[in-house]
């Protein structure tokens, strides 16, 4: 078995509408467990299901991106997590990441530069997410999958003034199933060869 875990804030509700798609697309490769983890749970080391992290295979990590950076629940975890850093406690685990926000660009790669960097401080093995960019010719639509054009994570974009029912759109959503079942396979695949 293959548990993954996210580990996420939301905001507005858009961050979890993704943060379920992913865990959804996690769940469809066999023999996979994914647990749906909030950040602001995990605010302190001594508190929270810090359990749930020891004994997963990959810890996906999604935030808003506020002001160009992770969420302040979401930072709050991540330097939570410094006594797991001291003992290694992650180390060698698969690592990935998302972001949502209301702008196309809205500086959601430094988010993704935060967490990719944050795993590598763990010793940890970062995957992106392995999709061609879409929306990118004048063919191409809106609809089409990673239409925001990432590499080193899902990025997702919701406008600011739709609700988490309507926004992130479906496009978005199946990239982050997409995403989230490559993590699973990673995941998968870097147990069996342990």
């Amino acid at each position: 078995m293959t548990t993954i875990a996210i580990v996420y804030h939301s905001g507005y509700g858009h961050t979890k509408v993704v943060a379920e798609h992913v865990a959804k697309g996690a769940a469809t490769v066999a023999n996979t467990n994914v647990k749906l983890l909030l950040a602001q749970d995990l605010a302190s080391p001594d508190a929270g299901p810090w359990d749930e992290l020891a004994n997963a295979d990959a810890i996906i990590f999604g935030s808003p991106t506020y002001m160009g950076s992770a969420s302040a629940p979401m930072k709050q975890f991540l330097e939570a997590s410094a006594k797991v850093w001291a003992n290694s406690g992650w180390k060698d685990k698969v690592a990935a990441g998302f972001t949502n926000s209301a702008a196309w660009s809205g500086d959601k790669l430094s988010t993704l530069n935060q967490f990719a960097i944050f795993a590598a401080q763990h010793g940890m093995i970062w995957a992106g997410l392995g999709l061609m960019p879409g929306y990118n010719k004048s063919s191409a639509s809106p609809n089409d999958i990673n239409r925001v054009g990432s590499f080193l994570g899902l990025m997702t974009q919701a406008n600011a003034d739709e609700s988490a029912e309507t926004a992130p759109p479906q496009s978005d959503r199946e990239t982050a199933e997409l995403f989230g079942a490559r993590i699973a396979q990673i995941a998968a695949r870097w147990n069996k060869g342990a």
